[in-house]
Parts: C-alpha cells; structure tokens; sequence
C-alpha cells in the first residue's frame, strides 16, 4: 500500500490549483454575462468562451492539484488521450450547462443544468484519476464518491446560478472564491476517496510525466486566459435587471436627462411686458441703474 499526501508537503500546488479554478470561475461568468445580453443568436462566441475559460479552470484546478499527488517511491505518468478528453469533457459540460440555464431561466432549467454539469465534473475528474498510469491500481470508498458527486452538483448549480446574477466586477471576484472553494473541496473529497495499491520496485513505462504534460497545457490556459481577459475589458457588460435589454447609459449633468418643458400655447395678443436688465451691481445689492439717466442729464 503506497502512502498518499496532496496539502501535506505540496501546499503550494493546492494554493496554485485554487488561483486557477477562481480565475477561470471569474472569466467564466464575465463571458457569460455577455453571452445572456446578447442571446444565442449574437452571444455565441462569449458561450464558446465561457465555457473554454471555465472548464478548463476546472481542469486546470485538478491537475494542477495532481503535481501535488505522490505515492512513495512510486513515479506517476499521465496517459495523454485521456488527460486531453477530461479537458474536452470540462469544457463541453460547462458550454452544455450555460446554455441550458440560460436559455431556460427557470429553477427547473437551473436544476437540470447543474445536475448536469455537476454529473460532467465529476466524469472529468475521475477521468483525469484514470488518465494516471504507475505500477499498481486505485481502489476507491464509494460514500466519499458518492459525496463528491453531490458536492459537484451543489458546485455546478451554485456557478450556474451566479451566471444568471452576477454582472458586477466585486460581485463577479466574490462569486469566483466562492466557486473555486467549491471546485477546490470537490477534487479533495474525490482524492480522499482514493486508495493505492502500488508494486514497490516497478516503474510505468506508459505515458509522460505529470509536469511534462501539464506544463505546456497550463501555459496554452495562460495565453487563453489573457485573450479572453481583453476581449472582456474591452466589452464591457451591459446587463442590470433585464438580461435582454442593454443599460441606458447615463450622465452627471445636471440638466441633460431632464424632460424638455412645452412651449406656451400661441395668443394673437401683441401686448407683452420685458422686464428691464438688472445690472451685476443691482444683483449684488445695490440700487437699479437707469439706463437713461446721463442721456436726460446732458439734454437739460
């Protein structure tokens, strides 16, 4: 029986693993934010997006975690087809439950969406745990299996939810933490799950090295997360109250969103009154200049 550790001499893989999950939560709901103000029909390339920055902040989150995992005197290697289809797996169940609960704004639509997309993440984890090649098995505790496929539930349905809600930028970081906190106890309460029977002495020829793969994966996620970081600051969200309708733009002049005023009905009269100018020192006080004083002075 090997020995496992994940937060015990590795913490800062488990602290990188949890930047990555709150960064792709964060860019996940801005992408989707834009794609409810916009619709399927204009706001497809921020799905698409969503559900690239998302799911692969999920994967990233676990296999980032993974660097961490170790079994005494034992090296893991990871099969590559596998690894890349729990990344597929991540990105299509984060694209599917978007769309399901934003197309169909209900509580019901938000339930089968999260049941979903929560049933997706736990296929892509425990696809991930199969992608692991090393001279032995892993044997499994079904309650703590069966917990993290609530947790992962509970997770999709709480990152769909915000989805629909969230649109400010603090509302947006704060819904990240919380959703990465979820993914985080999601994958560890999969990894406490796990047992490994390992042969001391024998090495796995199959597969590649954890960082040998994960490594120019995380780096491509970078330069992905870059892109979508700029496409969302430079498109900001137009979204408050009604997801469909876009945000009226406002200004802090006092007079410019004021109702202009009706015009006076028109009278035949031709009598009207102008009252005479007051000057600046009359304003201030003073009594009423006669605009004709010096004229009648100079005529007597």
């Amino acid at each position: 029986m090997g020995h496992q550790q994940h937060l015990y001499s590795h913490a800062f893989y488990p602290l990188l693993a949890y930047v990555m999950a709150a960064v792709g939560s964060g860019l996940g709901l801005a992408c989707a934010a834009r794609f409810h103000a916009r619709g399927l029909a204009k706001g497809w390339p921020w799905l698409a997006a969503g559900a690239l920055t998302l799911g692969s902040g999920i994967w990233g989150m676990h296999f980032i975690a993974m660097l961490g995992f170790s079994v005494d005197r034992v090296q893991l290697r990871y099969d590559v087809p596998l690894t890349v289809l729990s990344l597929l797996v991540a990105v299509v169940i984060a694209g599917s439950g978007m769309l399901v609960a934003g197309l169909r704004r209900t509580w019901a639509g938000l339930l089968v969406g999260g049941v979903g997309a929560g049933i997706g993440v736990a296929a892509m984890h425990y696809l991930g745990m199969a992608a692991l090649r090393f001279p032995g098995t892993f044997d499994y505790t079904t309650s703590l299996v069966v917990l993290s496929l609530v947790i992962a539930v509970v997770a999709a349905t709480a990152a769909l939810w915000f989805t629909l809600r969230v649109t400010g930028a603090r509302a947006t970081v704060g819904a990240s933490l919380v959703m990465a906190i979820a993914i985080s106890g999601m994958h560890y309460t999969g990894m406490s799950a796990v047992s490994v029977r390992s042969v001391s002495g024998l090495a796995s020829e199959e597969g590649v090295a954890g960082l040998t793969l994960v490594a120019p994966l995380i780096i491509g996620l970078g330069i992905e997360v870059l892109l979508v970081l700029f496409a969302v600051l430079v498109n900001p969200v137009v979204v408050e109250g009604n997801a469909a309708a876009p945000r009226e733009e406002t200004t802090s002049l006092p007079y410019v969103n004021r109702p202009v005023p009706e015009a006076a009905p028109h009278t035949t009269s031709t009598s009207y009154h102008v009252p005479a100018p007051a000057s600046r020192f009359e304003a201030f006080g003073g009594e009423q200049a006669d605009p004709y004083r010096d004229s009648r002075e100079y005529r007597s």
